[in-house]
């Protein structure tokens, strides 16, 4: 039987956590280090930050990074390689004055 997944309501993050509450009353929290982006971003880039996906999902535009609730309910981590990781690392570095 497949159930569907409950929507976002409140997200929040602290220095090592994402936190959101669901719509069916849970409350998931995964650690910032599954998500690189979020490690390496600024504190304003990671609270800069939409519920899309019709309520399923997390977009930050400032860091080109999504996560949908689907993948955070089953534990998975970014996939994103280490090589496309550097390569981004090294555009943000490039940016810096």
């Amino acid at each position: 039987m497949e159930t569907a997944n409950p929507k976002i309501l409140k997200i929040s993050l602290n220095e090592d956590y994402l936190v959101l509450e669901l719509e069916d009353g849970r409350i998931l929290s995964v650690p910032l280090a599954w998500y690189p982006r979020l490690v390496h971003g600024t504190e304003p880039e990671r609270q800069n930050f939409q519920i899309s996906g019709a309520g399923f999902g997390i977009h930050w535009p400032d860091l080109d990074e999504d996560i949908g609730v689907a993948g955070l309910l089953l534990g998975k981590k970014s996939s994103e390689s280490p090589e496309s990781l550097q390569r981004w690392l090294a555009t943000r570095s490039a940016t810096v004055v």
